[in-house]
């Protein structure tokens, strides 16, 4: 909350975030365990001065953080200011789901979008996976002593329970609905008044007008 491995596309190398690739191609190493315990949480570093050392550091597979709007972006201008139009939007991007996470995990709520990536995949699964999957996420994430325990009511919490019971790909929509709510009212307008996100979007509108 060990059969098939949990897998969360287009996130492996986003930090504080243990899943493993949908694509056994990328990334080097094996992938941590979505059951992995979770480690003390320690407030990361604050946001580096220099973005681009930053992101970086933080997506070590961008070459170089941000590129100029004259060459093949990487991360473009039109791509941040999107994240700004809503959530889905945000999480729809790579880069935008990876700064996002981090952005979580410096509020020590990284769980939320670990959970909702972990139903992104489970939805995907084949039928024969279905109950392993569906007893991973739910002792790592719903039940009342998960080491990544979700905030949500105790309602939700019980009719995930027997959902999964019999579970099929809708089990979790539910709890994911609750959770995307919970970052969309919450965290998500903090992100965008955060100093990461302004100096991103500064950084990119001062590459443009080169």
């Amino acid at each position: 909350m060990r059969a098939a491995a949990i897998s969360t596309p287009r996130l492996n190398k986003m930090p504080g975030i243990f899943f493993a690739s949908a694509n056994p191609s990328e990334g080097k190493g094996s992938p941590h365990s979505l059951l992995e315990d979770k480690t003390q949480k320690k407030r990361p570093k604050a946001f580096g001065t220099d973005l681009k050392a930053y992101l970086k550091s933080m997506l070590p597979h961008l070459e170089s953080g941000i590129k100029s709007s004259k060459s093949k972006d990487i991360l473009s201008i039109t791509e941040v200011i999107q994240w700004s139009q809503s959530l889905e939007k945000l999480l729809t991007n790579q880069t935008g789901q990876a700064i996002f996470g981090n952005f979580l995990k410096s509020e020590f709520s990284e769980e939320n979008i670990e959970f909702w990536l972990a139903c992104e995949d489970y939805k995907r699964t084949e039928s024969d996976h279905l109950h392993c999957k569906a007893e991973k996420i739910y002792k790592a994430f719903v039940q009342s002593d998960a080491s990544k325990q979700i905030n949500i009511d105790f309602h939700t919490r019980e009719s995930t329970a027997k959902k999964i019971q019999v579970p099929t790909p809708t089990s979790f929509d539910e709890a994911q609905k609750v959770i995307y709510t919970l970052m969309e009212r919450d965290s998500y307008p903090r992100f965008l008044k955060s100093e990461v996100y302004l100096k991103l979007l500064s950084e990119l509108q001062g590459n443009s007008l080169k």
